[in-house]
């Protein structure tokens, strides 16, 4: 950013592709000085946002306008700032205000070796950059008498990670072992899920509780997600969590609330979700283009969002878990219950949701109602420490299979580390070969029952994938539109 003071008829230009919000700084910049008693010269001011060709918006641009402004009238040290980063929106009477992507800043002040001012209540956020030296200052006053030596701004303090909070527990699921064991694989591998049964059979809890039995975040993951967090704008107290994420959009979201966009380019509700859930209920009732939207990212792991001013990259990597009545009424297959129109009904229903999408969900489970002598009389069932302890057996399995590779668990296992780690026995091999012929699996959902199988040996402690650990995959596998 540059700043240039000159002789001519007094105004104060902004040049660089500024949007509003950018263009509007004049105002607030002007306003903060006042509040510190400084009057701007009588003379031509330019503050040029280079480069001039890229793009600028956003509040954040306040404090550093500021900055080059104070430097070009010698109120500050201009030489001492060539190596900060600054970071805040200005109030009218002269704070920092907090503004979205602070930890970003911060991680690339560490890589270049600079320094980061920003606003105090980002502090703590920006510390967990690591080896980087935060000026966090309260308002624009108290950052000028740093600067000038005649104060001194306080180190701030590292914020304390989030503890996770309590969510329901496994054994408040009666009855329902089939998709007890189906949420269990899913949790120890990774794998997209999908749930069909009737209304109030227990499909939402069960996803409540996937939470609780997945193992916390590592601290490269953790700074992944405070990362996309801290652009959302959600980091509060730059407190990081070491909880995954549990994202419920609600079936009226858009593309781009589901995505990513809007007027500056946010990320959407799957890369908040990075490395997390995503739990999509009532999935027929999305619109189609939403849905199809999620193919991508549910493949590669990031969401392109583009835009004609903005092409943005976001990480996307989610565990997809869906839930869904049969049809429209939910009580297909009832006779007590079941509309008129059955089967038609349930196809139709169905038929909302694109094969495509289908074929990336690795675990398909019907949920069946559960009756009031199984709620009354059932044994107690185990509890989520107990399913969540084999999880994370099987997570380290996985670890030190997959150590030194980008791949975490045996959702993203392919190519040649899936041959290695997830070739089957001759007897499974065989099964496979047999049940792909005749279910017509495609190319994806013959790797999909690899990677399922493998999670399921991982849970038996098996070296290796044999016949039992793919016909159990298959039976999980989605056959035909249920009726």
């Amino acid at each position: 950013m540059q700043c240039q003071i000159t002789a001519g008829l007094p105004g104060f230009h902004l040049v660089g592709l500024a949007d509003k919000a950018v263009a509007e700084s004049r105002q607030r910049v002007q306003a903060a000085l006042a509040a510190m008693g400084l009057a701007l010269p009588p003379k031509r001011i330019t503050i040029n946002l280079s480069p001039a060709d890229l793009p600028k918006e956003g509040s954040h641009y306040d404090l550093p306008i500021a900055l080059a402004l104070l430097a070009a009238m010698e109120a500050i040290d201009g030489e001492g700032l060539q190596d900060c980063v600054a970071v805040g929106e200005l109030a009218l009477d002269g704070r920092i205000v907090a503004s979205p992507g602070v930890l970003l800043a911060a991680l690339h002040a560490s890589e270049t070796g600079q320094s980061l001012i920003c606003p105090a209540a980002q502090g703590a956020e920006a510390r967990w950059a690591g080896d980087v030296t935060v000026l966090a200052a309260p308002d624009l006053l108290a950052l000028l008498g740093h600067l000038k030596g005649t104060s001194v701004l306080p180190v701030p303090a590292m914020a304390q990670t989030v503890p996770a909070a309590p969510g329901p527990d496994l054994r408040q699921v009666k009855g329902q072992e089939t998709a007890r064991r189906a949420l269990e694989i899913a949790a120890a591998g990774g794998h997209n899920l999908l749930m069909v049964g009737p209304p109030g059979a227990g499909k939402s809890l069960l996803a409540a509780c996937l939470p609780g039995i997945l193992p916390p975040l590592d601290a490269s993951e953790a700074l992944e997600v405070s990362m996309i967090a801290s652009v959302g704008g959600t980091l509060e107290g730059g407190r990081i969590a070491r909880a995954r994420p549990f994202r419920t959009p609600h079936h009226s979201a858009s593309i781009a609330a589901m995505t990513g966009g809007g007027q500056r380019a946010r990320p959407g509700e799957v890369s908040m979700a990075h490395r997390g859930v995503l739990f999509l209920d009532e999935l027929p009732e999305f619109q189609r283009s939403v849905l199809d939207s999620l193919r991508q990212p549910l493949e590669s792991g990031e969401i392109s969002v583009a835009r004609a001013h903005a092409h943005v990259t976001y990480p996307a990597r989610v565990q997809l878990v869906a839930a869904m009545n049969p049809c429209r009424c939910g009580h297909l297959g009832d006779p007590a219950m079941g509309c008129s129109r059955a089967p038609r009904c349930g196809a139709d229903y169905q038929s909302r949701v694109s094969g495509p999408l289908l074929d990336r969900i690795d675990l398909h489970v019907e949920v069946d109602a559960v009756s009031a002598m199984d709620l009354a009389m059932a044994p107690t069932p185990e509890s989520s420490e107990q399913v969540a302890a084999r999880v994370a057996s099987a997570h380290a399995i996985q670890r030190k299979r997959l150590q030194g590779t980008a791949m975490r668990n045996n959702a993203d296992l392919s190519g040649e580390a899936l041959d290695q780690h997830a070739a089957p026995d001759e007897a499974g091999q065989t099964l496979l070969v047999q049940a792909a012929t005749r279910l017509k699996l495609s190319a994806r959902g013959y790797t999909r029952i690899l990677r399922v199988a493998r999670t399921i040996a991982d849970l038996a402690d098996a070296p290796s994938v044999t016949r039992p650990h793919i016909a159990e995959a298959l039976s999980y596998r989605r056959q035909a539109p249920l009726a």
